[in-house]
Formats: structure tokens, sequence, C-alpha cells
């Protein structure tokens, strides 16, 4: 029996010619997932830091109490939590934070606004993103990499 995978795990290609072009790109790929998604958090909870208080009054609709406690773990979430994941320190539990954040945001879009799929989607995805990183931790291209250790 021929071997399909290669020693990374994964399966050969079918057209071997392109082995060239993706295997490469394959952790570059990967960092500029994580880089974007904590960029993007970052960006998300930029408004949200610079007035800790402001979503106090979501964060109690939703049975968070008290919400001058949430909201600000809300606005440290996103906007460190983001940094930590664009750098890749900490990885795992900045993306492990994330997500539960997220979650939170599938069922206020899904289910508290009545929003249905339409309005969880982008939640839905985003928590996917960072449950990825959450189990995965970040690659060679990171904080966590140069330091040698993961969480």
């Amino acid at each position: 029996m021929t071997d399909t995978t290669h020693t990374n795990g994964r399966p050969r290609a079918i057209l071997p010619a392109l082995e060239k072009i993706y295997l490469p790109l394959d952790s570059l790929a990967e960092t500029l997932l994580r880089v974007l998604a904590g960029a993007l958090l970052v960006t998300h909870g930029y408004g949200k830091i610079l007035d800790p208080f402001g979503t106090v009054g979501m964060v109690e609709g939703l049975g968070f109490y008290p919400g001058v406690f949430w909201s600000p773990l809300l606005a440290a979430t996103e906007f460190f939590g983001g940094i930590f994941i664009a750098i890749g320190l900490l990885t795992r539990p900045a993306a492990f934070a994330a997500t539960i954040v997220l979650l939170v945001t599938v069922y206020f879009h899904g289910i508290a606004l009545g929003e249905g799929l339409g309005g969880a989607e982008k939640s839905i995805l985003w928590a996917a993103i960072t449950f990825f990183f959450a189990i995965r931790g970040a690659n060679s291209h990171s904080v966590d990499a140069k330091l040698g250790k993961q969480f």
C-alpha cells in the first residue's frame, strides 16, 4: 500500500506540483488568520476599552450581574485578548476567553435579539476561529514560540 500522508500528517496532494506552492505557505496562512483575528478583536474592543462601563446595561440585559464587573471584563477580553492573540502571547487562554465572549454573542444575536442564524453567523465563525487557536495554540511565528513555552 502506498503512503498517502506527509510527515506532517496531512494527505498528499492530488496534484503534487502544487505542494511546492502551498506547503511552505501553510504556517504563514495560519499566522495570518491568527493575526487578523486578533487585530479585528482589538478594533472591536477599542471603543469598549475607552468606555469600559459603557456596556453595563447590555451585559445585565443578558443576565450577567453585576454589569460593573462584566462590562470591563468584556472590554479587556476583546481589546487585550485580541492583542495577545495577534502577537501569539498566552494564545490559548486569550483565545479561550474570546471564544466564551463570542458564544455569548451567538446567544445575544441569535436568540435574545431574535435574529436567528443570519444574525449569529459572524459570531459563530469568530467563535470557531478563536476555538481553533484555543485548542491549537500559536505556531512558530509567535511570542509563545520565541519564549519556548505555551500555556
